[in-house]
C-alpha cells in the first residue's frame, strides 16, 4: 500500500528543481498534489503532466506565497480539487549571492518576504485546514543556515529564520498532532544553482571535495526524505532539521 494513499499535499515552488521532485515523489507515494508556482506555468504544467501520466493526481495553482490572498487561494484550490489538506511542503524560495556592499533593502525584503514571510503565511493557513488527525509541514532550509557562505548574508539569514520557525511551530502545533520539520539540503543540481553559475564551477568542485559521499546532490535525494517526513514512518518526529548533503556541513 502506498505510504501516502488518500493524503493531499501542497508543494510551494514546485514548477522545477527540488520542489518538482518532491511533488512527483509525494504523488508516487499516493498523495494528490497541488503544484504551486509563482511564474513558470509551463514548468508546473509539465510536473502535473508527469504525475498524471504515472497515474497520479495533481493540479497546478499559481500563487505568490508572500501574499495572504494568494496563500488562501492556494488552500482553497486544494480543498476544491481534493477535499482536504494533509501535507504542506514549503519549498518556494529565492536567493542571490552578493557581497555586503551590494546588499539593498529591496533585495533584503524580496528574500525575506518569500523565504520567511511565505513560510509563516502558509503554515498559518495550513493550521486552519488540517483535519483532526493533524498534518505534516516540511520546510526547506539549507546547510547555509548553519554554515553561511561568503556573499550569502541575506539568504543564510532567511534560512536561519526558517530553522527557528520550524522549531517554534513544532512546539506550538504539536498538541494538535501537526508535525513541523525541516530539510536542509547541501549543494543540489538545480536550475537556480545553474543560474548563478555554481553548477560546473570551481565552487562546485570544492563542495564535492568536502562531501564525504563525493558528489553533488540531485533533487530526488531531497524528495525521498520529504516523502519519509510526510508519512506515518515519521510520526514521532517533529522540530527536526535533517541535513541532506552527502555529509557536507
Amino acid at each position: 500500500m502506498s505510504k501516502l494513499a488518500g493524503k493531499v499535499a501542497i508543494v510551494t515552488g514546485a514548477s522545477k528543481g527540488i520542489g518538482a521532485s518532491i511533488a512527483k515523489g509525494l504523488a508516487a507515494a499516493g498523495a494528490a498534489v497541488i503544484v504551486n508556482y509563482a511564474s513558470s506555468r509551463d514548468g508546473a504544467d509539465r510536473v502535473v503532466a508527469g504525475i498524471s501520466d504515472s497515474g497520479g493526481r495533481a493540479v497546478a495553482v499559481q500563487g505568490d506565497v508572500s501574499l495572504s490572498a494568494d496563500v488562501r487561494r492556494l488552500f482553497e484550490a486544494a480543498i476544491s480539487s481534493f477535499g482536504a489538506v494533509d501535507i504542506l511542503v514549503n519549498n518556494a524560495g529565492v536567493f542571490e549571492f552578493e557581497p555586503l556592499e551590494a546588499v539593498t533593502a529591496a533585495e533584503f525584503h524580496h528574500q525575506f518576504d518569500i523565504n520567511v514571510l511565505g513560510t509563516i503565511l502558509t503554515i498559518q493557513e495550513a493550521a486552519k485546514h488540517f483535519g483532526p488527525e493533524g498534518g505534516s509541514v516540511i520546510n526547506i532550509s539549507s546547510v547555509a543556515s548553519l554554515n553561511p557562505p561568503p556573499n550569502g548574508l541575506v539568504y543564510a539569514a532567511t534560512k536561519s529564520a526558517v530553522d527557528s520557525i520550524t522549531l517554534s511551530m513544532s512546539r506550538e502545533l504539536g498538541a494538535r498532532n501537526i508535525r513541523v520539520n525541516a530539510i536542509a539540503p547541501g549543494g543540489v543540481d538545480t536550475e537556480g544553482l545553474k543560474r548563478v553559475g555554481v553548477v560546473g564551477s570551481e565552487f562546485e568542485k570544492q563542495i564535492v571535495a568536502m562531501t564525504p559521499l563525493g558528489r553533488f546532490g540531485q533533487p530526488d535525494d531531497v524528495a525521498r526524505v520529504a516523502v519519509f517526513l510526510a508519512s506515518a514512518d515519521a510520526s514521532w518526529l517533529t522540530g527536526e532539521r535533517i541535513t541532506v548533503s552527502g555529509g557536507w556541513r
